[in-house]
């Protein structure tokens, strides 16, 4: 009897798997299949849970898919694959979330830890492969381990800066015995930022005795604003302070962008010359859940290197990486930003001479005038700057817009504006691969199916990623998708245009009908030429009740005004 005691109180390692996953909060896995997987899948098959797997066509949507879900929600984006080469095409996407601060754990099946040396077939040292793309890196050795090292995995994803893990599974362990006491998980690990330090008293008030000895104070935010919830804390520190707030393309939604204190994007993607205008002048420059990277700061010359700095991160290692830095806040964004508001209301009133507001309403205003006599433009191909008025014109409140690389996401950053904060305009910047937006837009679409999800690529994206739109098809995803069709890869041929005198070298490719494609997959397509069909048809496909794609004719990036820094110098 005790013998069948201790029986009923094991599990296989697939379903301690299924169980830690379910324990974790996970509702959606996004993956592909292969040899070594089939026991985690038949627990899948077997066992109740209210986990749903989304079948995808390749391992890297797979984790675009997870980045998009959570980025959305704040909740860990979980993806799977085979090993062998489901490991490596799942890279791509785990390295942008881990990058990006996105809480994203990728599962990959193994050989038998008893094959290992033995050449089997998809043999891989995983270990060493995931080991520098992500925070938190381990193949489970023994079956008893998936629990204690699941929780690992998820204590490293949301706590402190919130990162990427990496689990592989071999297929021994899978089918090995767990006992089932150990599967628990706690409830402060389903959601990130969890645990979020809070900052060193005396470096708040060095902080807000910085900010008010400045004369022409600028903020820039970075992604972990948005992640941190911390937008109406730094509304309140903007508005009684009266400070011009830019933001990195991560950190778009920090302010709502119609906020009078919100300048729009700065650096080298999507900022302009009256956006730099507005940092150079800068006598202290306060980065907030920014690394002040090379694209934020135009290779680290806006600011320029000797401006007064205050820096706000939870990861200690990037404060101080680039600029010497006058106070340093370590801690997560909303509890500085709380904390330096608190130290605030102890001065009483607090008469502002920065003009931050108004500076902010003069350099916009210059930035709109170049955008509008471009976007009201009835010349052919369309203009991007058209598509992008035409998109602010038509899309549904709150709307999460997923701009790909290449010409949708300097465009996007630098023009679309949303009239509330929060993280509804999103791009991979961290490393920038093509193929993001229409499989992170599904991640989106699964984990806030209550918002209308638009997904913005050029035709070189779509190459890379087509594929999925039957994904798309057989979950009835009501996404919309838009490919600026220029049949070249433009970002590329811009640098040979501003760099290299003209000379083109192998970025021209054949125009696609995109419109065809997507009608192939059996979703509803437009293409479009004329510039005055445009909000009429994109209206159309927004207000559709299935998936959409509309196919714009657009001028080639080379040939355009595009709101990147070094092209316009």
């Amino acid at each position: 009897m005790m013998a069948d005691q201790a029986k009923t109180n094991q599990m296989t390692g697939a379903e301690a798997m299924v169980r830690m996953l379910e324990a974790h909060g996970v509702k959606t896995i996004f993956g592909l299949c292969g040899d070594t997987t089939l026991p985690f899948y038949d627990a899948l098959y077997r066992l109740d849970h209210d986990i749903e797997h989304i079948l995808t066509r390749d391992e890297r949507s797979a984790a675009y898919m997870a980045d998009g879900y959570a980025r959305l929600t704040n909740k860990v984006g979980v993806c799977e694959g085979p090993s062998g080469g489901g490991a490596t095409y799942i890279v791509p996407g785990v390295v942008e979330a881990n990058e990006s601060s996105s809480a994203v754990l990728a599962i990959t099946s193994d050989v038998a830890t008893t094959s290992i040396g033995h050449y089997p077939l998809t043999e891989l040292d995983q270990t060493t492969l995931f080991k520098p793309l992500t925070k938190w890196n381990a193949v489970i050795p023994r079956s008893e381990m998936v629990p204690d090292l699941v929780r690992q995995a998820f204590r490293s994803m949301t706590t402190g800066r919130p990162g990427a893990a990496h689990l592989g599974f071999p297929i021994d362990v899978q089918r090995g015995s767990v006992a089932a006491d150990g599967v628990w998980a706690d409830d402060a690990h389903k959601r990130f930022p969890a645990k979020p330090n809070a900052p060193d008293w005396t470096d708040v008030e060095r902080a807000v005795a910085a900010l008010l000895s400045a004369k022409n104070p600028v903020v820039i935010c970075g992604g972990g604003v948005v992640i941190a919830g911390a937008e109406p804390d730094l509304d309140q520190l903007a508005t009684r302070l009266d400070l011009v707030v830019a933001t990195t393309v991560s950190g778009q939604g920090s302010l709502a962008d119609t906020h009078p204190n919100c300048l729009g994007v700065v650096g080298s993607n999507g900022g302009v010359v009256q956006t730099r205008a507005a940092v150079e002048a800068a006598d202290l420059v306060v980065f907030i859940g920014c690394r002040a990277g090379s694209v934020t700061t135009e290779r680290w010359r806006y600011p320029a290197k000797g401006t007064r700095i205050l820096h706000i991160d939870c990861d200690p290692d990037v404060i101080g990486a680039s600029y010497e830095t006058e106070v340093a806040l370590v801690g997560d964004a909303k509890l500085v930003l709380q904390a330096i508001n608190a130290v605030l209301d102890t001065h009483g009133d607090l008469p502002s001479e920065v003009g931050g507001a108004q500076t902010v309403s003069r350099l916009k205003a210059e930035k709109q005038s170049v955008f509008e006599a471009l976007a009201t433009s009835d010349d052919t191909p369309i203009k991007p700057e058209r598509l992008i008025a035409e998109m602010q014109k038509t899309l549904p409140p709150d709307a999460v817009v997923i701009a790909d690389p290449g010409t949708p996401c300097p465009y996007v950053s630098a023009y679309l504006e949303q009239d509330t904060p929060g993280r509804r305009i999103l791009s991979n910047r961290a490393h920038g691969a093509l193929g993001y937006s229409l499989s992170a837009a599904m991640g989106a679409h699964v984990g806030r199916p209550d918002l209308k999800v638009v997904s913005l690529m050029g035709d070189g994206s779509f190459g890379f990623t087509c594929g999925e739109l039957e994904t798309v098809i057989r979950k009835k995803m009501p996404i919309t998708f838009i490919v600026v069709s220029n049949a070249v890869y433009g970002w590329i041929k811009a640098g040979q245009r501003s760099s290299f005198e003209e000379r083109y070298y192998s970025v021209d490719f054949s125009r696609t009908d995109h419109a065809a494609v997507a009608a192939a997959f059996g979703v509803k397509s437009w293409k479009v030429e004329d510039p005055a069909e445009l909000g009429k048809v994109l209206k159309q496909a927004f207000e559709h009740d299935g998936p959409t794609l509309v196919d714009v004719i657009s001028q080639p990036l080379n040939e355009a005004n595009a709101p990147v820094s070094e092209w316009i110098a």
